[in-house]
């Protein structure tokens, strides 16, 4: 029996007999007919459903044989990427589309982050949020390269995890004007977090590098 099934998106579960997979919503916005979609493949396969922490619905509980039947039931819907050295996903609060504390559009700013990177191969796992104003509902606190939105642009955060050693996050930069600025500073970081090839998350290469010389690689220095 094998553990996990990389190239089907399929992870093993408790019980070593079953699988899990996770189609991907970016942004955690879906729509009913999606919904819909993912409830019949669940009947079909006698799958169960759980709303997991990077705001997708995985599909648990199914059989070997069928997690290739099921990935196809699923047209139209990407393949998430839940575990593995990877860009795992990219969390997105509500940010001006629709709530009223909202500082900037988080949505957007977070679909562009994830149409760039969700999946990426990268040496190490690596986690993304993107949150609208400073009450942080995407978590930026505790996420290896966050945005969190205030009334002059963007702040940058970077270092933080959960897991067994966590860290919280720590301000980068600070009211950086644009979002195309935005996206490029995190762009900068992870073409930074590749050239290192280290199997560790990002949080621990900025304790050892420095904060103010990963400011200076987000800014188009060098280390």
């Amino acid at each position: 029996m094998k553990l996990d099934i990389s190239d089907k998106e399929a992870i093993i579960q408790r019980d070593r007999k079953t699988y899990a997979i996770t189609p991907h919503i970016p942004a955690g916005l879906t729509t009913p007919e999606q919904l819909e979609q993912i409830a019949t493949v669940a009947r079909r396969y006698g799958a169960r459903l759980k709303l997991s922490s990077g705001q997708r619905v995985m599909l648990l509980g199914l059989a070997e044989e069928d997690i290739d039947s099921a990935w196809n039931d699923l047209e139209g819907m990407r393949r998430a990427r839940p575990f593995g050295p990877c860009i795992r996903s990219v969390k997105i609060c509500p940010g001006t589309e629709c709530c009223k504390r909202g500082q900037q559009d988080s949505v957007a700013a977070g679909l562009k982050l994830d149409e760039r990177y969700q999946a990426k191969i990268l040496p190490w796992k690596l986690k993304i949020s993107v949150s609208g104003c400073m009450n942080d509902c995407a978590e930026a606190c505790i996420k290896d390269i966050a945005l969190l939105g205030t009334s002059k642009g963007w702040h940058l955060q970077v270092g933080g995890n959960g897991g067994s050693a966590p860290r919280l996050s720590r301000r980068l930069l600070e009211h950086i004007p644009s979002e195309e600025e935005a996206l490029a500073a995190i762009e900068r970081l992870i073409n930074w977090f590749i050239s290192q090839n280290r199997k560790c998350r990002i949080g621990k290469l900025v304790d050892e590098v420095g904060l103010e010389e990963v400011r200076k690689i987000a800014l188009g220095g060098s280390a």
